[in-house]
């Protein structure tokens, strides 16, 4: 089996290359292919990716290469973890919109929709190119916005799904507090990309006793400081928001953290200094415990698991559901699908954060609990952002760009969203060239 990775020198790629090695029975890799521009970080992020599989007797061979055509010509998937512009680009994401008032971060609100701007035509390049090469391949997408880049995918009619870490971090998270294996919960997870709530936490799958209850009236204090919201909110709700939810939530405190501290980004800037330093030790042989303070944590076994179910691999998986014991085959996990009914007050063809069963004809969502009007309205919100922010990807125009930002529930003042548009434009004119 032939697997590429584009943005294969990313920091986070050794996560998923010890995913790789430990899991190798799930997913048995032949060939990796790193693909990525930067020459000088991809060597060093292969070579280390060849010193962990070898730990760990893994056989697969990793080769490197900044040709895209080349490095996807015979994948059976491709994952997609690529960042336009790098970190200086998320730089200013989250510190041009502060100008304004609004929150800076890099895939909500302006930050986020600058995001897309920039990646949604280079996602759609990429995914030309794996359908000229290999028309059969799966697209696996983790680059953010992954909601907005997995609905640009499937609209032009690609093998695609988006994946993202937050509901098997949960799943993991909870599991820890109710003392139960991560495989026996199944969350009742509802919404959009980083927009969503657990509606449930389900022991032995879909319709199985609900312990929310019992998490929320014994661990709130722990879920809500993981969430860094007052644990008030999970008691007046009853349900578990994702840790997104506090850009809503609490907009205009997290807006004045934001301007007293350093960015998120410059934190990263220097950790992925720091880790690129420790790759280049010839004798590290394993990820470095500094990478799980980069994010993305089980990034690695949430792509696994759907990659295992996408190509039919392995015996059978729990993903982020609770359908088997192991991993591989048919699986039920949580990705970014099209909506086709799930939740009925959406269109068809948004794309939605959901439970899904998934095997190699791709997956197909599961019966949700239908979000209460406090979400259902938020969701509805953000999915009409979603589709004027593709429509601006896809077509430029500053007009298009204004429209989005004014719909977004983060900003949606006329002022506000005209000062966005002139700063978002200016800050990326060497990304947009209809700018």
């Amino acid at each position: 089996m032939k697997l590429a990775v584009v943005g294969g020198g990313s920091t986070y790629t050794p996560e998923l290359i010890d995913g790789f090695a430990r899991l190798s029975d799930s997913l048995p890799v032949g060939e990796l292919v790193l693909i990525d521009p930067a020459a000088e970080r991809l060597e060093t992020i292969g070579a280390l990716a060849r010193r962990i599989l070898a730990r760990q007797g893994h056989p697969a061979r990793v080769t490197t290469t900044a040709d895209v055509d080349a490095g996807v010509a015979g994948a059976d998937a491709v994952l997609l973890q690529l960042r336009v512009g790098g970190q200086a680009a998320r730089l200013r994401d989250e510190t041009w919109p502060l100008e304004c008032g609004c929150i800076g971060q890099e895939t909500t609100g302006a930050g986020g929709l600058a995001k897309a701007l920039r990646t949604v035509p280079v996602v759609l390049d990429i995914a030309e190119r794996v359908r000229r090469t290999n028309p059969d391949a799966w697209i696996i997408d983790f680059t953010n916005p992954v909601g907005i880049v997995t609905r640009a995918l499937l609209r032009a009619g690609h093998k695609a799904v988006g994946l993202c870490n937050v509901a098997i971090g949960l799943q993991r998270k909870f599991a820890r507090l109710l003392g139960c294996a991560p495989g026996e919960l199944h969350l009742d997870h509802v919404g959009l990309n980083h927009l969503t709530w657990e509606l449930g936490v389900r022991r032995g799958g879909p319709g199985g006793e609900d312990l929310l209850p019992r998490l929320l009236a014994e661990h709130a204090d722990a879920v809500a400081a993981e969430l860094r919201l007052p644990r008030a909110v999970l008691d007046r709700l009853g349900v578990v928001p994702s840790y997104y939810l506090r850009y809503f939530y609490a907009h205009d405190e997290v807006v004045r953290e934001l301007g007293e501290k350093p960015s998120r980004a410059a934190e990263v800037a220097a950790m992925e200094q720091e880790l690129l330093a420790l790759y280049e030790d010839p004798a590290l042989d394993e990820k470095p415990q500094l990478l799980a303070k980069r994010g993305g944590a089980f990034y690695s076994e949430a792509a696994v698991d759907l990659a295992a179910a996408l190509l039919g691999s392995g015996s059978g998986g729990a993903g982020t559901g609770a359908d088997a014991g192991g991993r591989g085959g048919p699986s039920v996990q949580v990705v970014n699908t099209l909506n086709n009914g799930t939740l009925p007050f959406l269109p068809d063809d948004a794309v939605v954060e959901v439970q899904a069963r998934v095997d190699r004809a791709g997956p197909v969502p599961l019966a949700v609990p239908r979000p209460a009007p406090l979400y259902a309205g938020l969701i509805g919100h953000v999915a009409a952002y979603e589709d004027l922010a593709l429509d601006a990807a896809l077509r430029g125009g500053r007009e298009r760009v204004f429209r989005a930002l004014l719909a977004h529930p983060l900003v949606g003042q006329i002022d506000a969203a005209e000062g966005l548009t002139d700063r978002l434009l200016a800050h990326n004119k060497e990304y947009l060239p209809w700018a």
